[in-house]
């Protein structure tokens, strides 16, 4: 081999050297981002909802679980509209894994939804408004509030927990629809042009798991509310609904 060859085979050796090791380094970095992405965001966001709730649980009074509240007669108490990104409630869902997380204003990423729990939609109704109450979180990272969606069924609870009162709903159905679909959220859910009439709940989350390319709704309907200072609602001390 000529030493022309000998230099040729060293630059060629020296080149996939450094590219081999640009992959072994793009690799690490990826691997990183993925526990990142998928076990450190939840340790943070569990940490910071853990926080939030204990909060607000020293705010409002916490409450005896073995008290079961009446369910009260006429229209419920309707909550001010809260400020853009406030911490003003909670959400319980017995079927899920997660039974309880902070309910916020609004659904920016960066300011609510990876870091508070839940978010509003606003100009959506509030709980217990004539309407549609539409509600977001995410499936997975970030605290995964609505991880287990697709495991609710109709007539499955979902609380809605303020200082003064407690709204139950029971699940009527879902479905899978595209990101742009958004009359899922309007007053009269799936017909924006109609006025509405009845106490609706709207959960939106991305489908499938780990992808934003569907959305995963599920709508319910108002049952009952009943004063928090009376103690729990039956749904949260059974997880279902009785007739």
């Amino acid at each position: 081999m000529t030493p022309t060859h000998r230099r040729r085979d060293r630059r060629g050796g020296g080149v996939l050297g450094i590219l081999g090791e640009l992959l072994l380094t793009l690799g690490a970095l990826l691997l990183l981002f993925l526990v990142w992405q998928l076990w450190w965001t939840d340790v943070i966001a569990d940490r910071e909802q853990a926080g939030i709730i204990d909060g607000l649980e020293q705010e409002w009074g916490e409450l005896d679980a073995e008290e079961i509240a009446p369910r009260q007669e006429g229209p419920p108490p309707i909550p001010e509209t809260p400020q853009d990104t406030m911490v003003w409630g909670k959400m319980h869902v017995p079927a899920f894994d997660r039974p309880q997380f902070p309910l916020a204003e609004g659904v920016s990423l960066e300011k609510v939804l990876n870091v508070k729990g839940a978010g509003h939609y606003p100009e959506t109704a509030l709980p217990g408004e004539v309407g549609n109450f539409s509600v977001a979180g995410h499936r997975n990272t970030y605290g995964r509030v609505f991880e287990d969606i697709a495991r609710l069924e109709t007539g499955d609870a979902i609380v809605v927990e303020t200082s003064d009162a407690f709204y139950v709903y029971e699940v009527s159905e879902s479905l899978v629809v595209q990101p742009a679909d958004v009359e899922v959220i309007a007053p009269t859910p799936g017909r924006p042009e109609v006025e509405p009439t009845a106490q609706m709940l709207t959960l939106t989350a991305c489908h499938p798991m780990y992808s934003a390319r569907e959305r995963y709704i599920v709508h319910a309907e108002f049952a009952y509310w009943t004063d928090r200072a009376d103690g729990i609602p039956e749904a949260l001390a059974t997880g279902e609904e009785e007739d």
